[in-house]
């Protein structure tokens, strides 16, 4: 930015500078459109229909799996849930780096999981990010939050209420204000399926 001698400013940007933000800035409208629309999607009285919008929109989803209405989503590409799945009602999905979510996993109502935030520490409050794994057979309780970077072992059990800021190993159970080990699952050989989805949830 530059000052003219008459006190206003005005931009010098090169032409490499100007077509990589004026692309940055096309991509940014077109993936907020995207995530408009899938906001719409999420209401609609109908699974199928939401798994299939879905599913064009980039998410990766895996057979038998279900997903209720109210779904808020962040950059579906990135996200991939197994088979024989569900995700309950007004959940919020990032798929701002990669989320996996495996088979027969079962995250109850209003859990948000996210993989992106900002570094309080740096000067310009940059976004970071980093990967979250969820394993087969975990079950997620109501109004969870995962954080960006945590990997929840296979069969875990995450209390309703907690806030995970770190990984889980396998088969614990975790609950509270960061979550901390409460228990340990005592099935550790898991083969139960979810079950049929309910219609007009």
């Amino acid at each position: 930015m530059f000052k003219t001698k008459d006190g206003l400013y005005y931009w010098q940007l090169d032409l490499k500078t100007f077509w990589t933000k004026s692309t940055t800035r096309v991509k940014t409208y077109f993936w907020e459109f995207i995530v408009f629309w899938l906001h719409l999607v999420g209401h609609l009285p109908s699974h199928c229909l939401r798994r299939f919008f879905y599913r064009v929109a980039g998410i990766k989803i895996g057979k038998g799996s279900t997903i209720h209405m109210g779904l808020k989503l962040y950059y579906p590409k990135n996200i991939q849930i197994g088979r024989d799945s569900l995700i309950g009602e007004d959940c919020v999905l990032d798929g701002r780096d990669k989320l996996v979510i495996g088979n027969h996993v079962d995250i109850a109502s209003q859990v948000m999981i996210y993989n992106s935030e900002h570094d309080i520490n740096d000067p310009h409050f940059s976004p970071i990010s980093a990967p979250v794994k969820i394993e087969d057979y975990v079950f997620i309780g109501p109004r969870v939050i995962i954080l960006p970077g945590v990997n929840i072992g296979r069969g875990a059990i995450v209390a309703a209420g907690a806030v995970v800021t770190k990984d889980v190993p396998p088969f614990t159970i975790v609950g509270g204000v960061p979550a901390r080990t409460i228990g340990q699952r005592q099935l550790k050989n898991p083969h139960y399926t979810i079950g049929r989805a309910a219609w007009f949830r």
